[in-house]
């Protein structure tokens, strides 16, 4: 089997059409969307293009989308940006999106082709909203797999390419397709069998940006300067995310 992941689309419509004509060219038997996938512009449309990609295309939850649905009921804050970005993205959606975005599992694992079987999950193997980096220490990513023994895990949320060995597992994060936290331009994401390969699609932002524009995305220009125009760096974006991490119990 090979796989090809797409990661922390975010309803940049415009990344995902552009990474589509290479993914088909690798031509994988599963396409696996690893949470995220709409909380963004374009959700509707996102989530509609993917449909169009067949029984090959797989699901797994991210914390942005069980936020979404917990928005619908009136679960989430409309105070912040992200607030009222998430409200708004759910209501855009159909009833049938909104209820595949409630039922999706937390993990998925594969057999693939000269790697064995993988993991794959969004933020960890036990959370979907758990921190880990390419700088997280040992002693946490140890205790993100749960008890669990794996040569290879793949996670996102955290917006970084990046593949790093530690204590005998594999850990990789495909980055992020729509929202990437890079030195350079370009959708992030990753394949898997025979090998490993992070891969970087370039796409015209601008026409992203005019999408933001155009659906009066919730505070359009903020998002546009600080998660298109001038994204976090990576070293910086995992420094970042590690302050904002749990510190992992060494008992």
């Amino acid at each position: 089997m090979r796989v090809a992941t797409l990661y922390d689309i975010h309803g940049n419509l415009r990344a995902l059409e552009a990474v589509l004509p290479e993914l088909e060219a690798y031509a994988p038997d599963r396409i696996l969307i690893g949470g995220d996938v709409a909380l963004g512009p374009m959700p509707r449309e996102t989530m509609e293009l993917l449909a169009t990609l067949g029984e090959r295309v797989v699901y797994l939850r991210g914390n942005c989308d069980r936020e979404m649905v917990a928005a619908l009921g009136g679960e989430f804050a409309r105070s912040s940006p992200w607030g009222l970005r998430t409200r708004w993205a759910a209501e855009r959606c159909t009833i049938a999106q909104m209820q595949r975005l409630g039922n999706l599992p937390t993990t998925l694992a594969f057999e693939i082709d000269g790697l064995g079987e993988v993991l794959f999950c969004h933020g960890s193997p036990r959370r979907d909203d758990e921190i880990l980096t390419r700088v997280s220490p040992a002693v946490r990513l140890r205790t993100a797999l749960a008890g669990r023994a794996h040569a290879r895990v793949v996670h996102g949320h955290t917006h970084v390419q990046y593949e790093r060995t530690v204590e005998r597992t594999q850990w990789i994060c495909p980055g992020s397709v729509g929202l990437p936290y890079e030195n350079e331009p370009g959708a992030r994401w990753a394949t898997f069998g025979p090998g490993v390969t992070l891969r970087s699609t370039p796409y015209d932002i601008g026409r992203t940006i005019a999408d933001v524009y155009a659906v009066r995305f919730p505070d359009a220009d903020e998002f546009i300067e600080k998660y298109l125009k001038k994204p976090f760096a990576p070293e910086y974006a995992s420094t970042y995310f590690e302050s904002l991490a749990e510190p992992a119990k060494t008992s």
